[in-house]
């Protein structure tokens, strides 16, 4: 089973908003067994939409669409999907206007007309209750081939992904088993690495891919086997794994899975009924952030202090006049000090601390920008930890973020 993703909107094509629906509606399809073969993003022209559909049509089983649901006249989806299906006739759902009603007097907002247009669909359409919004989404199947659309904002599109559309492709089609085993290895390069494992991957059997998926200090080798049995699935991929671990067992880390390394780190911490604190300079807040996106972070995170100036980091953190003034606040001596006085003050088992020249500028230190230093602290031990993650600001500041999480995983382990 094939699908497309078309998300439907200008502000997406000028970088106003981000498409975050694409990349989640993809990673849930291939759980139930359907491929993504393309994502697209269009603006919203009426000639430009239909093209889209009718390319998509000849080429995929099911098109997802998102956005341009609302009432408003920019909002032309709905009038563009009713035209692909030469469907010029229009049925009112009640029960979609009283939800409708029922949302804006929670929020005290009173009802007007044209919401109603909201309540109005193709009378082809299949009708999806939108538990969160206005917007209903709609089912409908011409010609083998389903068309999805969806409001685009996130929290509504996933509510209909999950109470009505995933179930309702599960329920049309036989769909096969995909799974997918994440391999993590450290300090090599994928070159390096698809040299060394050539003939484990030239003899991989069809129904297996492997991809190389590069980051910072990391390659995650992702298998992907794909048929109609899940146990035979599970047996070759685990004589696979196996086998990988013997090829080059001194580069790899562990096993990833669908968890976040935030959720990751958050369940060791519960696990081991532990708490952490951070101390924050160039990342500004960041890794707290992160830490606490997890819900039910707050059983395990005390909290941050975020000393961007040398004073907060004397007068927060309690770190040395004298240790800045010989090292300056970017130095290894600075880290650890941070990372002390914030585990102190907040009384955790362990903390995490980060300064660093973030840039443009390298201000009054006498390191390049780029250079960051982490520090980990915890009942039995301290170790501070030099990177330079290059330029620009950003990939410094994200890439800070990012290993402290590792480091704070690997040595909770």
């Amino acid at each position: 089973m094939k699908a497309e993703i078309i998300t439907i909107g200008d502000e997406i094509l000028i970088g106003q908003i981000v498409d975050t629906n694409s990349q989640w509606i993809g990673q849930q399809l291939n759980k139930i067994g359907v491929s993504v073969y393309q994502i697209t993003s269009i603006q919203d022209d009426k000639q430009h939409i239909l093209n889209a559909f009718k390319e998509a049509q000849e080429r995929v089983d099911i098109v997802i669409i998102t956005g341009g649901l609302g009432p408003t006249k920019d909002d032309i989806t709905k009038k563009t999907i009713a035209s692909f299906f030469n469907d010029d006739k229009v049925r009112e759902y009640p029960e979609v206007i009283a939800h409708i009603k029922g949302l804006f007097k929670k929020m005290n907002h009173p009802f007007r007309e044209v919401q109603r247009t909201q309540a109005q669909l193709p009378s082809k359409a299949t009708y999806l209750q939108n538990d969160f919004g206005t917007a209903p989404g709609m089912w409908f199947y011409e010609n083998e081939t389903v068309f999805v659309s969806l409001p685009g904002v996130p929290y509504e599109m996933k509510g209909l992904m999950t109470n009505q559309v995933l179930p309702r492709i599960q329920k049309q089609f036989k769909l096969p088993v995909i799974i997918h085993k994440t391999i993590m290895t450290y300090g090599v390069g994928e070159s390096t690495i698809a040299e060394r494992i050539e003939d484990f991957e030239n003899n991989l059997p069809p129904f297996i891919k492997l991809a190389y998926l590069p980051s910072f200090g990391r390659v995650r080798l992702r298998l992907s086997a794909k048929g109609e049995h899940r146990e035979i699935l599970e047996k070759e991929l685990d004589k696979k794994v196996k086998a990988l671990y013997k090829l080059i067992p001194e580069i790899i880390t562990g096993l990833d899975d669908d968890r976040s390394l935030e959720k990751r780190v958050g369940e060791l911490l519960l696990k081991s009924n532990t708490t952490i604190s951070t101390a924050e300079s160039l990342t500004g807040g960041k890794i707290a952030a992160t830490l606490v996106s997890v819900a039910g972070s707050s059983a395990y995170y005390k909290g941050s202090l975020v000393a961007y100036s040398a004073d907060a980091k004397m007068n927060l953190l309690d770190v040395c006049s004298e240790t800045i003034k010989k090292h300056t606040v970017v130095s290894k001596q600075v880290a650890l000090e941070m990372a002390k006085g914030v585990k102190e003050k907040l009384q955790t088992n362990y903390a995490i601390a980060v300064t660093g020249n973030a840039g443009p500028t390298k201000d009054d230190t006498d390191k390049s920008v780029g250079v960051v230093f982490i520090a980990f602290v915890s009942d039995t031990k301290e170790i501070v930890q030099e990177f330079n993650f290059g330029q620009p600001r950003e990939k410094v500041i994200h890439r800070t973020v990012s290993k402290s999480l590792e480091i704070l995983q690997k040595e909770i382990l």
